[in-house]
């Protein structure tokens, strides 16, 4: 089986700034995956679904967790799990509480800092899938929370994988969501926002919940959101609170398995100040900062680009760890 090599990531230059280069891929959402969908019970009598490709016996799994208000259907999903099916090899996206397109049972949602729901996914699919070496990897939220349960775990999330990878992670979630309260960025915030509230509304209603119901509703940042709804929800003393206490950046020192670490240094959603510094990161973590790529964006080629660059890294990246497990 021939894998593509690992390439450096050079944004096209037919695409400026980070923007462009965050909005213009999802132009290019490739077709959906023949997924097939499976309903598991969560340890506190919730649901979630997990979106499986065709099984290949004997090959790698990779298992990915998927961004703020994201699903198995957004197209660094789509193109991931595209590539896998291409080359032979597993892949599934678990939706976190309420992204499958079905309201969980629950007040409670999912939250950037949730490494407790990534690591009885991760335990269950390690307890069950014996075909290959199982791998993990997160987009922007979803990798923010991994990074969180790789440092809390240590050498011990080595038994439910061997490799992990995370995209665009908000590693310091203070600067992040600032940055995402602010300027063009706010653009973004409205889209999150039109989902996150009506979800929180229809939650609060079905629940009788004792929340503020108009400070939701008037929330127009993610700091307004987050400490209103997502905050007191989930067991945090308001946003601050929240966003430090859920932030991954303090924990990648303490990162033992081998974890490859993508941000873009014009990232809108992930400015310079929240990237590690020299010392933060523990020897198992390979950082790439690219100068280009957006948030989650990666786009390659000539007009109108692909988004196969991403797919590559990610694939090499375990690869190599698959070749030295075996």
């Amino acid at each position: 089986m021939s894998l593509p090599p690992a390439t450096p990531y050079r944004a096209p230059a037919w695409l400026p700034g980070g923007h462009l280069q965050t909005i213009w891929p999802l132009a290019r959402t490739p077709r959906l995956p023949p997924y097939s969908r499976v309903r598991w019970e969560t340890p506190d009598d919730d649901f979630i679904h997990a979106d499986w490709l065709p099984l290949n016996d004997g090959a790698p799994l990779v298992v990915l967790f998927h961004g703020l208000e994201g699903d198995s259907r957004s197209h660094y999903a789509r193109a991931l799990m595209r590539s896998l099916a291409a080359i032979g090899w597993n892949g599934v996206v678990p939706h976190f509480r309420g992204c499958s397109g079905r309201p969980n049972r629950l007040l409670r949602a999912y939250h950037s800092g949730d490494s407790a729901e990534i690591g009885w996914i991760l335990a269950r699919i390690a307890s069950r899938y014996r075909h290959g070496p199982v791998f993990a990897a997160g987009v922007s939220l979803g990798g923010n929370a991994l990074l969180k349960w790789l440092g809390e775990q240590g050498a011990a999330a080595g038994r439910h994988i061997a490799g992990a990878a995370a995209i665009c992670p908000p590693l310091d979630l203070t600067v992040s969501g600032m940055a995402l309260g602010q300027g063009f960025n706010r653009l973004y915030t409205h889209r999150f926002l039109r989902t996150l509230k009506a979800k929180a509304l229809d939650k609060i209603a079905v629940h009788k919940a004792a929340l503020d119901v108009d400070r939701i509703r008037r929330a127009h940042t993610l700091y307004a959101f987050d400490d209103a709804f997502t905050a007191p929800v989930h067991g945090f003393d308001g946003v601050l609170d929240y966003w430090q206490r859920a932030s991954s950046r303090p924990w990648l020192k303490h990162i033992a398995t081998p974890t490859l670490l993508i941000n873009a240094r014009n990232d809108p959603f992930v400015p310079p100040a929240a990237l590690p510094l020299p010392g933060d990161c523990s020897k198992a973590i390979t950082q790439e900062l690219p100068d280009g790529g957006g948030h989650v964006g990666f786009l390659a080629g000539a007009f109108p680009g692909t988004l196969d660059w991403l797919p590559e890294r990610l694939i090499a990246h375990f690869a190599r760890i698959a070749r030295r497990t075996t």
